[in-house]
C-alpha cells in the first residue's frame, strides 16, 4: 500500500479521500489553491502544499504543481477526485513518468475510454448497443450537417474530450446548427483545450442510468448494480438514485454484464461508470464512460456496504478487490441530492458569496458530503456545489420522504448565497418522479412552470 497520497483536489471530494486514506494508515497531503488554504481537506491533511492562485489552470489543472508538491512532499500516489485532472490521459502519462501511481486506470485506457470519440468507437467494437451519430469528430460544419441530416434531428453536439455535461449543445433545428457547432468547439476548447466536437442522436425524453464498476490489475472486474441520473439541469445531474425505479432487475445485470465485459477488453482497472441513456421503449444505448470516481457514488456505497475509495486505492497498490461478484448485494434504496449555491429562478445561475450559517441535517441513515461551514466564502472560481445530501431506507417510499425531512433541516445562509434546496423539494414532490415516470426533460417541464 502507498506511504503518502497525495488529494490534488479540493472541497468535498478532497475530504471524502482523507478519510479513507487516514481509515487505511496513510499519510495524506493536500494540494491546493490559495482560495483553498483554510478548507477542512487543508486542516485535517497530515501536511499540504500551496500550489497556485484561484485560477483552476493555474493551481488544479496545473500538472507541473502538483507533480512538485507530491515531489516535495514524498507522496508515491496522487488521487485526482473528480473534475480537473481525473481524466487527463497526459497527466497520468506525466505521474508515470516521474515514478509517481495515478490512483485511476492506466494512461492508455483513459486515452480510449476518456475521449468521447474514441469511446464510441471501442463500443462499437465491444457491441455495445450505440446511439446513431458520426464515427469521428466533425471535420467541419459541413460534415456535422450530413451527419445531423443523416440521423435525424434533434441531435447533440459534444467536445470529445467533455465531460461532466459541459460543452454540449442540443440542436433541434438545421438553422441552428452552424452558431451551435462553433459556440460548442469555443467552449470545448476554453474548457479542456481540445476543440474536436462529435455528433450524436439527440434524445428529448429519455433515462439516464449509470453501471459502477470496479476491477484490480489481476483480471477481476465487477459491477455493483445502476444509478439513475435523470434528473439533470443544463445535462448536469442534481438528484440520483440506486437502484434505478421502475428498472427491471433483468435489465439493470444486461447493462452490469455488458460493462464488466466492455472494461475488461479495455484493461480497465480501478473505478468507473458505464453509461447509458434508455429510450421510451426501454432500449438502451451506451453513451459515454466516466474514468473516475463518480460525484454520485456515496448512494451505490449505501446500499453495498463498499467503500469506493478504499477499492481504487487497493487496485491502483496492485492488490486485488477485497469482494467477488457474488458478494455484492445491494440493499434498499438510496438517494442522493446535490445542494448547490445556485438560483433555480435564474436559470441555476451560481450565487459566489459568504456562508455565514450552515447546519447540516442529521438523522438515521442520512449522509452529509460537503465542505461547507460558517464562514466558507463560495467563489465563481469553481463549481458550485455545496453539499450532498445522501440517505437510505429500505423502500422508495421511506428515502424519498427522509431526502425531503433531510432536506428540510438543512440551514445555509449568507451574503449573496442562494441554494437549490427549495428547487430540489419540488423535484422529490413531483408527481412523475415520485411515480417514477420521469426523464431527462423533468426539470425543463418544471421550470416551465412557476414553483410553488
Amino acid at each position: 500500500m502507498f506511504t503518502t497520497v497525495l488529494i490534488a483536489n479540493r472541497g468535498e471530494i478532497a475530504l471524502r479521500v482523507l478519510r479513507t486514506c487516514r481509515e487505511m494508515g496513510v499519510r495524506t497531503v493536500v494540494a491546493h489553491s490559495t482560495v483553498d488554504r483554510d478548507s477542512p481537506a487543508v486542516r485535517q491533511a497530515d501536511e499540504s502544499v500551496q500550489i497556485g492562485p484561484a485560477s483552476p489552470r493555474r493551481s488544479y489543472l496545473n500538472p507541473a504543481a502538483i507533480i512538485a508538491a507530491a515531489q516535495q512532499t514524498g507522496a508515491d500516489a496522487i488521487h485526482p477526485g473528480y473534475g480537473f485532472l481525473s481524466e487527463s490521459p497526459e497527466f497520468a502519462e506525466i505521474c508515470q513518468a516521474h515514478g509517481i501511481t495515478l490512483i485511476g486506470p492506466p494512461a492508455g485506457v483513459i486515452a480510449r475510454l476518456g475521449d468521447k470519440v474514441s469511446a464510441r468507437a471501442f463500443a462499437a467494437e465491444a457491441r455495445l448497443p450505440l446511439l446513431p451519430g458520426g464515427t469521428g469528430p466533425a471535420e467541419g460544419v459541413s460534415d456535422a450537417a450530413r451527419t445531423a441530416a443523416a440521423v435525424g434531428y434533434p441531435v447533440v453536439l459534444k467536445a470529445s474530450a467533455g465531460g461532466g455535461g459541459r460543452a454540449m449543445t442540443v440542436v433541434h433545428d438545421p438553422g441552428d446548427l452552424a452558431r451551435a457547432y462553433a459556440a460548442t468547439r469555443q467552449e470545448a476548447t476554453a474548457l479542456f483545450g481540445d476543440p474536436r466536437v462529435y455528433v450524436e442522436k439527440y434524445l428529448d425524453a429519455a433515462r439516464h442510468v449509470e453501471v459502477q464498476i470496479l476491477a484490480d490489475a489481476h483480471g477481476e472486474v465487477l459491477h455493483l448494480g445502476a444509478r439513475d441520473c435523470s434528473v439533470q439541469r443544463r445535462r448536469q445531474k442534481l438528484i440520483e438514485e440506486t437502484a434505478p425505479p421502475n428498472l427491471p432487475a433483468a435489465t439493470v445485470e444486461h447493462l452490469g454484464e455488458l460493462s464488466v465485459r466492455a472494461a475488461r477488453a479495455a484493461g480497465y482497472v480501478g473505478a468507473g461508470t458505464f453509461e447509458y441513456v434508455l429510450d421510451e421503449h426501454g432500449a438502451c444505448h451506451f453513451i459515454e464512460v466516466n474514468c473516475r470516481l463518480q460525484v454520485e457514488h456515496p448512494i451505490t456505497e449505501m446500499v453495498t456496504g463498499i467503500d469506493l475509495v478504499r477499492e481504487q486505492l487497493l487496485a491502483a497498490a496492485g492488490q486485488r478487490l477485497s469482494f467477488r461478484q457474488a458478494d455484492i448485494t445491494p440493499t434498499g434504496v438510496a438517494i442522493e441530492c446535490r445542494v448547490n449555491a445556485e438560483d433555480p429562478a435564474r436559470g441555476f445561475l451560481p450565487t459566489p458569496g459568504l456562508v455565514e450559517e450552515f447546519v447540516p441535517p442529521g438523522g438515521p441513515f442520512t449522509r452529509v458530503d460537503t465542505h461547507a461551514a460558517a464562514g466558507t466564502r463560495i467563489t465563481a472560481d469553481y463549481d458550485p456545489l455545496l453539499a450532498k445530501i445522501s440517505v437510505w431506507a429500505p423502500t422508495r417510499a421511506q428515502a424519498l420522504a427522509r431526502a425531503d425531512r433531510a432536506l428540510g433541516e438543512l440551514v445555509v445562509r449568507g451574503q449573496g448565497v442562494c441554494t437549490n434546496v427549495a428547487f430540489l423539494r419540488e423535484v422529490l414532490t413531483h408527481p412523475l418522479f415520485r411515480y417514477a415516470k420521469h426523464t431527462t426533460s423533468l426539470v425543463e417541464q418544471m421550470m416551465s412552470t412557476p414553483m410553488h
